[in-house]
């Protein structure tokens, strides 16, 4: 009992440092960041600057991101993520229970932004994380969204698990833009802290396979521009 406590205390440690900003948003300023990454764990720091080093706009929004109700989806939406040299990641994501996040995120597939794209931070055994045009965990879209999960007001019944897409955030709980990460092993810990929004049905094969191959620079599975798995494209199947 006291091995699992001190192995779950270590795992929101390596959190906190992994996730520190996944959910900031493009500044027109260029500047990077303030607390070095933006991932997706509990608490941490904010980054208040996230911009594309690639310097191209890949979001008309506003910077504040409000959908209102006449704007969200509802039911069930299939997307397909190709990956490249890796192959295709087949997903369901729920309206019903998360449909701000759901609406924000099929938005973002239908155009585009989310193509050649990588996956930048992978950990063997927790998640692998992409959907940064900066490629380093700073950058987002040009919006934000309010995070939908117990802890920020709104009941979200889609656990951590094996298999399940939520949105990454900085401390700010209205602040994840584009970045997400996929569940590679149970992570039940972050329940009511994430906007959990769906589950992979098909291809788990293939994030294995990308947590396998991926050599991490750090602790907090920070991957080498160059080594980083492409994201071919996000599409919404209609």
């Amino acid at each position: 009992m006291k091995k699992k406590l001190v192995t779950i205390v270590a795992l929101t440690l390596a959190l906190v440092l992994c996730f520190a900003g996944c959910g900031s948003k493009k500044d027109d300023s260029n500047s990077t960041d303030n607390a070095g990454n933006t991932e997706a764990t509990t608490d941490d720091k904010k980054d208040d600057a996230a911009s594309a080093e690639d310097g191209e706009d890949r979001s008309e929004g506003s910077d504040s991101a409000a959908a209102t109700d006449g704007d969200l989806l509802s039911g069930q939406y299939n997307v397909e993520i190709d990956v490249k040299d890796y192959g295709i990641i087949k997903l369901t994501l729920d309206a019903d229970a998360a449909p701000i996040t759901v609406t924000n995120f099929v938005n973002l597939a239908k155009s585009g932004f989310y193509d050649g794209l990588t996956f930048h931070r992978i950990m063997k055994g927790f998640m692998i994380q992409g959907g940064d045009p900066s490629g380093n965990g700073t950058g987002g879209s040009d919006k934000t969204i309010k995070g939908e999960f117990k802890k920020n007001g709104v009941e979200n019944n889609i656990s951590h698990k094996r298999g399940v897409i939520s949105m990454a955030r900085s401390q700010d709980m209205d602040s994840a833009s584009s970045q997400f990460f996929i569940v590679h092993e149970d992570s039940e810990f972050l329940d009511g802290s994430y906007a959990g929004f769906g589950k992979v049905t098909e291809g788990m094969e293939v994030v294995d396979a990308i947590c396998d191959a991926a050599k991490p620079t750090d602790d907090n599975g920070t991957i080498e521009k160059d080594a980083q798995p492409v994201i071919n494209s996000i599409k919404v199947v209609e």
